[in-house]
């Protein structure tokens, strides 16, 4: 092979040779980060720099990708726990807890397990937190329980690099035997209502059938007292009648009351005798004698 040829050969593979070195350390400079993920960079074994989404350059052949990290919110799986509340009721507490990874270099450099270290942590809480509430007050308060659990886990992992942005108490479990007490107490005071409510009832009826009858009293003395008033003010106005002259005018009406009580006792079938004293006659006299003085 002529010496020309060969030496071609040699540049040309020389120059394959540099090229798949440049392409090698090229591709081992720049790293293409996801959005959802978080490179840790080691140098000789040490942390050395965190990379964010985007493109990013390192050292080659002396930094390497140690831990691809994802920064999407995660759920952990539904755990059971058993607690005591303060007046001694054996409850279970079924929680479910969302997080995110916010700082990886502490994630992976201060807890191996995340998932089993929030599970523990979040056990103990929840007992210590039952503790202190009676079984009513964990019925009641389950939003103001959820914020303590849910404080008290965000201060413990936040050496882990870790952000806890919800926390959720799923359900509250009693055992056979408390269930089986609370229904009897809710039957109870059930019953309690009952009798309270017919009891209210029957007051009520009491109530309303004394005020209609202190309202038809007080009817009733009103309606006297007006007759009273009317018969006092007709006595007042014939006296002043009397005292002004008018005697003869009180004698005939006196005179015309009685012709109208004898009309009223003649009245009938014919069958009956009427015998009217001299008295009534005189009266009826002068009631015509009146009656005749006026017309005139």
């Amino acid at each position: 092979m002529p010496p020309e040829i060969v030496d071609l050969i040699s540049r040309n593979a020389t120059l394959l040779v540099l090229a798949i070195v440049i392409f090698v350390v090229i591709s081992r400079a720049v790293r293409i980060v996801p959005q959802s993920e978080k490179f840790v960079i080691e140098r000789f074994g040490r942390l050395h720099a965190v990379l964010g989404p985007g493109i990013n350059f390192i050292v080659p052949f002396l930094d390497r990708v140690a831990h691809k990290i994802s920064v999407l919110e995660r759920q952990l799986p539904s755990n059971s726990q058993d607690a005591i509340t303060k007046d001694n009721v054996l409850v279970q507490v079924e929680t479910s807890v969302f997080y995110r990874i916010t700082e990886p270099e502490k994630t992976v450099y201060r807890i191996r397990d995340v998932d089993a270290a929030i599970s523990t942590t979040v056990a103990g809480i929840v007992r210590s937190e039952i503790g202190t509430m009676e079984l009513d007050q964990v019925q009641s308060n389950r939003a103001q329980l959820i914020d303590r659990i849910s404080e008290n886990l965000a201060n413990t992992v936040d050496d882990w690099g870790i952000e806890v942005t919800r926390a959720e108490i799923l359900d509250v479990n009693l055992d056979a035997a408390t269930r089986a007490a609370m229904l009897q107490q809710l039957n109870a005071e059930r019953a309690r209502r009952a009798q309270v409510t017919e009891a209210e009832g029957k007051r009520r009826a009491t109530e309303l059938a004394a005020d209609g009858e202190l309202y038809a009293a007080e009817q009733l003395a009103k309606a006297r007292r007006i007759l009273a008033e009317a018969e006092a003010f007709a006595t007042s106005t014939l006296a002043a009648a009397i005292r002004d002259g008018g005697l003869e005018a009180a004698q005939f009406q006196i005179a015309m009351k009685q012709v109208e009580t004898l009309g009223e006792v003649g009245k009938g079938n014919g069958k009956q005798t009427l015998i009217i004293p001299a008295s009534a006659v005189e009266s009826l006299g002068d009631a015509f004698k009146m009656l005749k003085g006026l017309a005139k």
